[in-house]
């Protein structure tokens, strides 16, 4: 064979164009994209301008709403309701806690102790998703009624004068106070911090683990050294989840507290729907997203988790 026949059987694949141009490389991960750019454009970037263009707005609704770009209803929708935030905000982060405590020691059993029950035990926390939210939160009124047997043992074992110190509650009663305002919240919320706290946890290494044995270490030397930093991008991600929706939520406080309990997902929704002061509404929409963005910003910024940026 000459070697002009050799070299023309070696560069016929590049000839024929099989090998995929730059230019196609180039633009594939952005045609990727493009689905869900759009899809975010549609339905949140679009509503989000709508949104911060009504809270700029003035009138009423017999004679309508007119922009104007009145900013000063930011600081009017501050200074009349942030007693609603920073109790939803304390809500919330209460929830948040008693969710990663309850959270986490489930996860690690799920992780690394479930063995063949692992799917089983994973199916048993997504369960209750499967029943609505509503449904969910009016069974917590049956389950903290005063005619309940939990309600009955609190008050026997003195749960109820520690709440009522600390001011979760301020009767014997259970229900209809901030106690069960964040027990519904935590309950509705904690597979959002189960899962992925079961996620990080699942790709801990257990050599890791017997190498902190072979070099003395305690069990709770073993945990504080190994598991819980590498855990932590579970615990930064379940926290965020459970807190950021926790702290809009007015299911919970309108159908487990009182008047004393309302949250500011419940102030929005009256202005939305019954006050019918759009601006406001929106105004205090966008000053509890900033805020909340600023927590979440310190937060993450503190934990040094560099896999959620």
């Amino acid at each position: 064979m000459s070697e002009a026949a050799t070299s023309g059987s070696l560069t016929s694949p590049l000839a024929t164009g099989s090998a995929p141009s730059p230019t196609r490389r180039n633009w594939v991960p952005y045609a990727l994209l493009l689905p869900g750019l759009l899809w975010l454009s549609v339905f949140f970037v679009l509503p989000m301008i709508t949104l911060a263009s009504q809270s700029l707005q003035e009138g009423n609704i017999d004679e309508g709403y007119v922009f104007t770009g009145n900013v000063g209803i930011y600081a009017e929708a501050f200074s009349r309701y942030w007693p609603h935030m920073a109790r939803s905000l304390t809500y919330a982060a209460l929830a948040t806690v008693l969710a990663l405590l309850l959270g986490y020691p489930l996860a690690y059993f799920i992780a690394q102790k479930a063995g063949r029950w692992k799917n089983i035990v994973l199916v048993l926390v997504i369960a209750p998703f499967f029943t609505s939210f509503l449904i969910r939160t009016l069974a917590w009124k049956t389950i903290l009624s005063d005619n309940w047997v939990v309600t009955q043992w609190a008050q026997q074992l003195g749960i109820t004068d520690a709440l009522q110190a600390v001011g979760l509650t301020s009767t014997d009663s259970l229900l209809f106070s901030p106690f069960a305002v964040v027990m519904g919240l935590t309950y509705n919320f904690l597979p959002f911090m189960i899962l992925p706290l079961y996620a990080s946890l699942e790709r801990l290494d257990p050599r890791l683990l017997e190498a902190a044995g072979d070099l003395y270490a305690t069990p709770m030397q073993a945990f504080r050294r190994v598991t819980w930093p590498l855990s932590l991008p579970g615990v930064v991600a379940g926290t965020l989840l459970t807190f950021i929706p926790a702290s809009g939520d007015f299911i919970n406080a309108r159908l487990l507290g009182n008047t004393q309990t309302t949250m500011i997902g419940s102030v929005i929704d009256s202005q939305f729907l019954r006050v019918l002061d759009y601006p406001l509404a929106a105004a205090l929409s966008f000053v509890l997203l900033l805020i909340i963005v600023t927590l979440v910003a310190l937060y993450v910024r503190k934990a040094g988790t560099e896999e959620l940026l």
